[in-house]
Formats: structure tokens, sequence, C-alpha cells
């Protein structure tokens, strides 16, 4: 992926930093930069997060959550803020999902033009002023707050 085009949250194209190793490579011998597949598991790196720069996650499919729900987890759950970038089979009308989801940064696969991604993102306004919507509480907590002392 060397080759191709990285965009920034704002769809600008950005220098693509540290060649990310594969993680049974990174385990072996650690850097700042690491590869991971949708199969695996983000737990494996929580020693090694206040060292990284930047965690690529793989998507293998279009149409596959594993590498949102992984990026997600990475910035809520284990607190990572370093760049979190997307590679593999995305598309352009992913990209307010992926930045939702706590990607900071998407590696085009080869022949996708950063171009469209940045009107797509331009079309819906831009990321930073979509407003995030809350997350309702759960229906059995909603049913009960009426008797909630």
């Amino acid at each position: 992926m060397a080759d191709n085009a990285v965009l920034g949250r704002a769809g600008e194209v950005i220098a693509p930093g540290p060649t990310p190793l594969p993680l049974v490579a990174f385990l072996a011998n650690p850097g700042t930069a690491v590869q991971i597949e949708a199969t695996d598991a983000v737990g494996d790196l929580v020693g090694y997060l206040p060292d990284l720069a930047l965690i690529e996650i793989v998507v293998p499919k279009y149409r596959d959550g594993r590498g949102f729900t992984q990026a997600r987890a990475l910035r809520e759950h284990y607190g990572f803020t370093g760049d979190i970038r997307a590679a593999g089979a995305v598309i352009a009308d992913q990209y307010h999902s992926l930045l939702r989801c706590g990607f900071s940064s998407v590696a085009l696969a080869a022949g996708q033009d950063p171009a469209v991604w940045a009107h797509v993102l331009a079309l819906r306004g831009g990321f930073d002023t979509q407003p995030v919507p809350e997350r309702p509480l759960p229906l059995l907590r909603r049913l009960a707050a009426p008797f909630e002392v």
C-alpha cells in the first residue's frame, strides 16, 4: 500500500507514516506500527499501545464490520489515541462510518481516486459538522425510569 494515497479525517492526502508490520512479526519484534487482520484480537496489543503510532486494520470485504468493531474497541475500551488506519476493501460510502468508529485515516486501495473520497465527505457536509447521535438507554432502563428513586 506504500504507493497508494492515505486520507486523513478531513479528506486530505496525508503522509503514510511508518510501515506497519503484520501482528505476528510485530509481536516478535515490536515497533511503532502494526497491521492487524479482522480475525486478530486487539487485546493482544494492550501492553504495546503507549508505544504505537499507527494501527492499520485490514478490512477483508467492504461489508465486513469486524474492523469497525476493532477500531471502536481500541478508542473506547483501550483508550488508544494514535492513528488507526483502515486498509483493504473499504469504499468511499463508508468514510463517515469509518471516522465515527474511531478510524483517523484510510489507505486507499490501488485504483481508488482520493478525489472521490473527498467528494463523498463534502457531500455530507464534512465529518466535523455531523452531530453524533446519543445512544439511547437500553429498553429495560427506559421502561423502569419512571419507577427509579
